[in-house]
């Protein structure tokens, strides 16, 4: 009967927008029995994704409101669902998905068998169609590659995004120290993932990272340029993360980089153009770029326009200034969802889930619960 709570818990955080697809292996409840024990699968599966106070949880699970809300302050503790902490009122809580979530949640939990699990099941959870609809994240360029004529829109500058934020906290990168674990990686820094806002109030609760102030996480974005890292913010006007990312460990760039043509699944607004007549053939581009977008042909660069992403590190280190940012033409360009919640619903939808039917079922059961929780 154990089993069968982890099956359920599977299927509802497959129900989130994030997704948790079953395997044949069955990793992925091997993983969930290393993160839940069964009393907090089995109170997982009545948390949704609105903002509750436990009373309405508890009512949900059959429990005493003290009990419940003792158990969920753990399990937020933990990293298995979410909670929204404002002084002088009471908690509330909702779930959260897998990725990005509950795993970057365990970044200070890691061991190489955990890991081990996580790079057999992290190829079943990235489905490059479903990203290419409504990725959880998109790209931006470095600032220094961005041209002074060139359009760029607040929320496609790294340095705008970070300053528009009141709380800004720095975490560990999880997927460098997965591949550090796992005895493989690479040099770059890794204290380096962004945080802001109500997230970056739950990453502090829970002893995930360090708050910094914005001119440390202007700093930070300068170091992530000069390490040759691909900045990907939330697909969201309004965001609450900004990763710092290399080609070798980040998982999500690591997927793109097996497809033929990464451009076709990223979101982002920009991308390279070469002068050929200009390149000395130096290879730095080459080395910098983490798409192989760029070769030497008789000594001369060539782009690989369906393989460039637009991150914009070639371009800084290029001695001759031979390589350039250009905005894509309109049609080319994916709209950015406003905040995370639309971003979010998107990606619900992408995946056959989160329909205007769910949704509003879901608000008018949380509706009902809310008021019996005042009787």
């Amino acid at each position: 009967m154990v089993e069968d709570v982890y099956r359920k818990l599977a299927k509802h955080l497959d129900n989130l927008p994030g997704g948790f697809p079953a395997t044949e292996t069955g990793v992925e409840l091997r993983i969930l029995k290393r993160f839940f024990k069964p009393e907090e699968a089995e109170l997982a599966l009545r948390v949704s994704l609105i903002p509750e106070e436990a009373k309405v949880i508890a009512r949900r699970a059959g429990m005493k409101a003290e009990q419940a809300e003792s158990r969920l302050r753990g399990m937020a503790r933990k990293g298995l669902i979410f909670s929204l902490e404002r002084q002088g009122q009471p908690p509330k809580y909702m779930a959260s998905q897998f990725v990005i979530g509950i795993w970057e949640y365990h970044v200070n939990d890691l061991d190489p068998d955990i890991v081990k699990d996580m790079n057999e099941y992290i190829p079943r959870l990235f489905e490059h169609e479903t990203w290419r609809k409504a990725p959880q994240l998109r790209t931006i360029p470095v600032g220094r590659s961005i041209d002074t004529t060139m359009e760029v829109l607040d929320y496609e500058r790294a340095e705008a995004l970070v300053s528009d934020r009141s709380k800004c906290l720095v975490a560990p990168c999880i997927c460098r120290r997965e591949h550090r674990i796992a005895g493989e990686g690479c040099d770059k820094p890794e204290e380096t993932c962004l945080i802001f806002g109500a997230a970056a109030e739950y990453y502090e609760r829970n002893g995930l990272g360090r708050v910094i102030e914005t001119g440390e996480a202007l700093e930070i974005l300068k170091i992530a340029e000069e390490a040759g890292l691909v900045l990907q913010p939330s697909n969201a006007q309004k965001i609450v993360n900004i990763c710092c990312c290399c080609g070798c460990c980040c998982q999500i760039l690591k997927s793109l980089k097996r497809h033929p043509r990464p451009a076709a699944l990223v979101t982002s607004a920009f991308i390279a153009e070469a002068n050929r007549d200009t390149c000395k053939g130096c290879g730095k581009c080459q080395e910098r770029c983490q798409m192989d977008a760029l070769e030497l042909r008789d000594k001369k660069v060539n782009l690989n326009r369906d393989r460039c992403i637009g991150c914009g590190l070639c371009v800084t280190t290029c001695p001759t200034n031979s390589l350039s940012l250009k905005r894509k033409p309109a049609y080319e360009q994916r709209e950015v969802p406003s905040d995370m919640f639309e971003s979010m619903l998107k990606l619900g939808q992408a995946r056959g889930k989160l329909g205007p039917v769910e949704l509003a079922k879901m608000k008018l059961k949380s509706r009902m619960d809310r008021l019996r929780a005042l009787k």
